[in-house]
């Protein structure tokens, strides 16, 4: 595969995908019109990662496309926002752009909500600057903690490395209710929040991409997909975690070389859902390879080489611009599922 990722042209964009619809209104409830009847019906409440919403939803849609009387309204609330519903037992499936925290796994306790998480999307975090920025072309991570850690001294180009220009480093990154900064912050600081509190912080990853955009001394991060959807108007930043500079793409996101900025990504289920069929059945459909009529949706839309077998979840990961988990990953989720299910 030559592309470095899958937000080019062949694929669908996170924005496109999703209907217009904003984070307060569900993806999928209304754009699954037709489809089949499979005897299975009920309601499966879906909320948490804005980031995740995509995936979520192209799932959802795959499976109601062949469940139509199963209704699955997906949310994008924030991860952070997403598990104070369902530690409350207000939704079914959470989506998560990292794990649970303490705190929250705490309100899940008091509550008495049993529930069990299960890999389903790899992302990696991009580091990018303005295209006229010849000069840094790659960060280890030790400058980037030393960039954007706590109580930093670091003002200009120049405090990274002494032949960088004199320039102020203008500094964009997403805001402190992401599970993305809590990511970053954690891979590269070695602490959730550890970071110094000067950049301009933003919950829409699109404003960061236009900051840097417009600042030929800016840095800033954001999800990977986001950078191959403006290459035009940035220049990525390569990371070396001590074995070389390593850009983020397909094959170093999806094979684990892209350290430490790729993460996985989760959903989190009810267990005591699983009593219901059309839960049982929406979750396994998560780890079915997908059938004729997604194969040959993915090879048109070239995120399926010929002859290879994905599964919806990872079929839906590409198809949104994130990356697949591994097929040993597969495995390992999809044996622990029917583990669970069994335990029932």
């Amino acid at each position: 595969m030559a592309r470095s990722g899958w937000n080019g042209d062949e694929s669908v964009s996170r924005r496109a995908f999703l209907c217009g619809v904003g984070a307060t209104v569900p993806a999928v409830a209304g754009c699954v019109a037709r489809g089949e009847d499979s005897g299975l019906s009920g309601e499966v409440l879906v909320d948490g990662s804005n980031t995740l919403l995509p995936h979520a939803a192209a799932v959802a849609e795959e499976f109601q496309w062949r469940n139509n009387r199963v209704q699955i309204p997906v949310y994008g609330s924030g991860t952070g926002a997403g598990f104070q519903r369902f530690c409350a037992g207000e939704t079914h499936v959470q989506n998560a752009s990292r794990e649970i925290l303490d705190d929250e796994a705490a309100q899940c306790n008091v509550s008495e909500v049993e529930y069990v998480a299960f890999e389903t999307a790899l992302d990696g975090l991009a580091v990018f600057v303005h295209p006229d920025n010849d000069w840094c072309d790659c960060l280890t991570v030790e400058e980037l903690d030393e960039i954007w850690g706590s109580g930093s001294e670091v003002e200009t180009w120049a405090d990274v490395r002494d032949d960088w220009p004199d320039e102020e480093i203008d500094l964009y990154g997403r805001d402190t209710g992401s599970g993305t900064f809590d990511y970053f912050t954690e891979a590269i600081t070695g602490d959730i929040g550890a970071v110094r509190s000067d950049y301009s912080a933003s919950a829409d990853t699109n404003v960061i991409v236009r900051g840097v955009r417009g600042n030929p001394f800016a840095l800033g991060f954001g999800g990977a997909g986001y950078y191959y959807e403006n290459e035009d108007g940035l220049s990525l930043v390569g990371v070396d975690d001590g074995d070389g500079c390593v850009e983020p793409t397909l094959e170093t996101i999806e094979s684990g070389e892209y350290t430490p900025l790729t993460r996985p990504m989760f959903a989190y289920v009810r267990v005591g859902e699983f009593e219901r069929e059309e839960f049982r059945a929406f979750v396994r459909f998560f780890f079915e390879e997908v059938d004729d009529r997604g194969y040959e949706m993915g090879r048109e839309a070239g995120i399926v080489e010929e002859g290879e077998e994905l599964t919806w979840t990872q079929w839906a990961a590409r198809r949104v611009g994130y990356y697949a988990i591994p097929p040993e990953t597969v495995e390992e989720e999809r044996a622990r599922l029917e583990e669970v299910i069994e335990d029932r």
